[in-house]
């Protein structure tokens, strides 16, 4: 006979088999798969071929073989074949399977994970090998997206006088946060020691009633202004602030937060930690 698509794989069909642990004084066994009645298995006792029915060798329904005599264990050896279970022991041919031998709702009804183990593992396509290929979720994450680390935030634990028309760093000396110790509290600069974009932030507060003036803050890079914000002053309460996105390199740049007043007398900056404070994080994909 002539067949359409691939040949049947007769020759490699099997019967499954199972063996039985004799136990003293039992007549019922558990079969590994159920059965309509005990035609569906042949039992084989002692290497002789069993009698199946009523009043015979055995009965079988569902998953229960009992044995019309109990065995003795140690003298006596049982097993059965299903005559219904026929295997295949080949693989389907390669690409052989596409989406319409699988259900559109295979995923459907599987239960649905709310957290993933780091050696979990995840299906990806790997499209230089166009393959399917796993991978573990420690390694997954690791691959993609990132931190926006290295990270700080500094404020003063002191306020701090700043001269008339002169540029002053800025004495940041207490640490909020660093997540990579890359704040230095005495000298007021932040080297990241990895190299990126970065989102700086620097803000302070006057602690004295000025009226008149220019006040100015800025963030420098490697000493060079970068970013600054001026206000002229016409009542006592000022805050000015700056942001810049910055790129630095890792090891060799570094940034400070400096200030710049001209009201014609000294000036103190306030170290509420609210209002005075200076800032920075790498930013992801930039």
């Amino acid at each position: 006979m002539s067949y359409i698509g691939n040949q049947p794989a007769e020759s490699y069909a099997s019967f499954e088999k199972q063996v039985f642990t004799i136990v003293n004084s039992q007549t019922a066994y558990t079969l590994n798969h159920a059965v309509t009645n005990e035609n569906d298995i042949r039992l084989v006792v002692n290497n002789v071929v069993q009698e199946p029915g009523s009043g015979k060798a055995y009965t079988a329904s569902g998953t229960t073989l009992t044995l019309s005599a109990a065995l003795v264990n140690g003298t006596d050896e049982m097993y059965c074949v299903y005559l219904g279970r026929a295997l295949q022991t080949v693989n389907p041919p390669a690409s052989s399977v596409g989406n319409s031998q699988t259900a559109p709702t295979i995923i459907t009804g599987q239960t649905a994970e709310t957290s993933i183990a780091t050696d979990d593992t995840i299906l990806i396509h790997d499209t230089s090998a166009s393959a399917l290929k796993k991978m573990t979720r420690a390694n997954f994450v690791s691959g993609i997206g990132g931190t926006n680390t290295p990270a700080f935030r500094a404020t003063m634990s002191a306020t701090q006088s700043i001269a008339n028309v002169t540029m002053t760093t800025i004495n940041f000396d207490t640490e909020t946060y660093d997540s990579d110790s890359c704040y230095n509290t005495s000298t007021y600069r932040f080297t990241p020691n990895v190299s990126g974009k970065y989102l700086v932030i620097a803000s302070f507060a006057l602690n004295a009633n000025l009226s008149s003036g220019t006040f100015i803050i800025r963030i420098a890079k490697n000493g060079a202004e970068v970013s600054r914000a001026n206000i002229v002053l016409s009542s006592s309460t000022s805050n000015p602030i700056t942001t810049s996105l910055i790129e630095l390199n890792g090891s060799s740049d570094y940034i400070e937060a400096q200030g710049y007043q001209a009201t014609g007398s000294g000036a103190t900056i306030y170290n509420g930690a609210e209002q005075s404070y200076f800032s920075a994080c790498k930013l992801i994909g930039v």
